[in-house]
């Protein structure tokens, strides 16, 4: 009987010209189906060349006969960036698999490593919990501290793009190393996925993805990680607190009543949890004129604060709302990041100063 097996199989000795791996170590054949003695297949080329292309039509159409496809319809379509990514992965896993094995990644879970642990947390999204998070740990990094910064929002991941990241981790040595921006080491889901794919995974599986970021990524020596938490109190939420009970947690909230309201039901799973609260950063606090520097407050007034006094903690900044004066040309573009000479960029580096003052 004729088997996507055995078809694989036939044409395991054929070697794309590029990479030096074989197309099936590259799954480079792909949807193949079979159907009455027909065989069609969809093919993935690493070279358009017409030449290359010919050649491999032949072989792999000899290969599926001998197998015992009476017949044989390809399709060919080029690699995506995705595919070439992952091609690369490959390679240098093969590479790296006969060398002498490593010591073992650094555990930052274990408290004896002295790493400091901040969750960033919302009750709900939409209140720039994950422009709180990078801004927050750039200005960390910007007070000579060595910062990763875990995008734990797996539904929602958004950290790669708002730092300006379009590369990839690299995989060295069976290590995962992660992408450095602006001084902070970052890893997120969206490396992981192709494009802007969604993630419709279970909890399970989110949770041994989080787990895979601390196991099998090479954070070297750093000092503080901020994690990027999901807005809610869901279940990616509950397996970061259950993974480090050392967290430390801080609330991200705008000013407007019912944001606050809910975001205490963060504040409420971190101190059932046992995690210590930092405090409040209250987002979008209001809109500064640029002309006359007169402030209005378009989402209302003491949110943050009220929420501060629930929680029996500290109201650590209040942001103003607005966007970095960033331009697309520059070198270090990206469309999140404040500099640390604008106005708002002083607020998140009093923020971090203030971070690391209750850390001490």
């Amino acid at each position: 009987m004729l088997t996507k097996e055995k078809l694989l199989d036939a044409v395991h000795h054929l070697q794309d010209p590029e990479f030096q791996l074989t197309l099936t170590e590259l799954q480079l054949i792909r949807d193949i189906v079979i159907k009455e003695g027909l065989v069609s297949a969809t093919v993935l080329l690493s070279n358009e060349d017409e030449g290359y292309r010919s050649d491999l039509q032949d072989q792999i159409t000899n290969a599926f006969r001998e197998a015992g496809a009476e017949e044989v319809h390809l399709r060919y379509r080029a690699m995506t960036e995705f595919d070439r990514n992952e091609a690369e992965r490959k390679l240098q896993e093969k590479n790296t698999s006969a060398e002498v094995p490593t010591a073992p990644v650094r555990n930052l879970l274990d408290p004896e490593q002295g790493v400091h642990f901040i969750a960033i947390a919302s009750g709900k999204g939409g209140v720039g919990k994950s422009t709180v998070t990078v801004n927050l740990a750039v200005a960390l990094a910007r007070l000579g501290k060595k910062v990763a910064l875990i995008d734990a929002d797996i539904y929602g991941f958004s950290v790669p793009d708002m730092m300006g990241i379009e590369e990839r981790p690299q995989l060295i040595q069976n290590r995962i190393i992660p992408i450095e921006r602006f001084g902070v080491k970052v890893i997120s889901m969206g490396f992981f996925v192709e494009e802007n794919t969604p993630v419709i995974w279970r909890g399970p599986m989110l949770g041994k993805m989080l787990r895979n970021f601390f196991s099998e990524v090479d954070w070297g020596d750093v000092e503080y990680v901020l994690l990027d938490l999901p807005p809610g109190t869901g279940d990616v939420a509950l397996d970061v607190h259950q993974m480090i009970p050392q967290s430390k947690e801080i609330i991200v909230t705008t000013p407007h009543a019912t944001a606050a309201f809910v975001a205490a039901r963060a504040g409420a799973m971190a101190i059932h949890t046992n995690h210590e609260m930092l405090g409040i950063v209250e987002n979008m606090s209001y809109y500064q004129c640029g002309h006359c520097g007169e402030k209005d407050y378009i989402f209302g007034r003491g949110g943050g604060g009220k929420l501060a006094e629930e929680l029996h903690t500290d109201l650590l900044a209040q942001i103003p709302l607005g966007a970095p004066d960033n331009h697309i040309a520059e070198a270090d573009y990206s469309p999140s990041v404040y500099k640390a000479d604008s106005e708002t960029g002083k607020i998140y580096l009093d923020l971090a100063s203030q971070v690391l003052n209750k850390l001490s």
